[in-house]
């Protein structure tokens, strides 16, 4: 087994649950020491108690909506890790209401969380990772939402495109230091927080609308952001990588033609 002091380490936001507990177990399983921010503190230790691995797992209450909690967050890291390897910017939060009735401040917590966390993650962790002899990694978790438009989601729909456009700002400028910067945008994903806010309409329009016929798993966008850190993706940088089944490249047309697709019953 390589020295523990020889791993290198991932810093995962809203690591607690859901995809970004996949992408903190996707690092474990290759070999790095992680680090899980996330502002909810009961589950977040419970999660860290899960995983019985004190000495590569460290788990911080962060609020990334707070540039002071973030700075001491990483400072955190560098005292107990002293590198950071790779970042993902999994922290999300959304709101679904028509745009007449989403509140300024409703729209501003999404901004913030969403976005404004992202870049100063990235401006703390990028101290770290100019350090290393080969720089770094960071992998934005956007959305489908953020590259095409839907329903109820004027603030969170928002919030990712502009995450896709800080991608791209970021990674002409850090990739000229070594720190590549990518982003993933998921698809419907089964997570908690899907269950909670897609109705069983929902789920059968998107059903509808997408070629595999099926939502994804948070271990599928965990390989996903996994690929875009490894040495495997070593030249990509600036990308946006669709995770979701094939629902950015469909049009209409979909139900029709599996009901074509059917033999005939008559």
């Amino acid at each position: 087994m390589a020295n523990i002091l020889d791993m290198p380490v991932a810093v995962v936001t809203g690591g607690a649950r859901g995809i970004g507990l996949a992408i903190g177990r996707w690092f474990l399983a290759h070999g790095h020491r992680i680090v899980l921010l996330d502002i909810d503190a009961q589950t977040l230790a419970k999660t860290g108690s899960e995983l019985v691995d004190p000495q590569r797992v460290l788990p911080i209450v962060c609020d990334v909506r707070d540039p002071a909690q973030v700075d001491a967050a990483i400072e955190q890291v560098a005292d107990v890790f002293g590198r950071i390897d790779a970042l993902v910017n999994n922290a999300g939060v959304a709101v679904f209401k028509p745009i007449a009735e989403v509140s300024y401040d409703e729209f501003r917590n999404v901004m913030a969380t969403n976005l404004d966390g992202a870049f100063l993650c990235t401006q703390a962790c990028a101290k770290l990772m100019r350090r290393n002899e080969n720089g770094g990694s960071v992998v934005n978790v956007a959305s489908i939402s953020g590259l095409r438009a839907s329903t109820l989601r004027i603030a969170y729909g928002t919030s990712k495109a502009a995450l896709i456009a800080l991608t791209k700002q970021q990674a002409v400028e850090l990739g000229n230091e070594g720190i590549r910067v990518n982003a993933i945008a998921p698809g419907p994903v089964e997570t908690e927080m899907a269950k909670l806010v897609h109705s069983v309409a929902i789920r059968s329009d998107y059903y509808d609308a997408i070629p595999l016929n099926r939502y994804g798993t948070t271990e599928e966008m965990a390989e996903a952001v996994g690929f875009l850190c490894s040495p495997a993706a070593s030249f990509v940088n600036g990308q946006v990588l669709a995770v979701d089944g094939g629902f950015d490249a469909a049009g209409v047309g979909l139900p029709t033609l599996r009901r074509q697709a059917q033999p005939d019953q008559q």
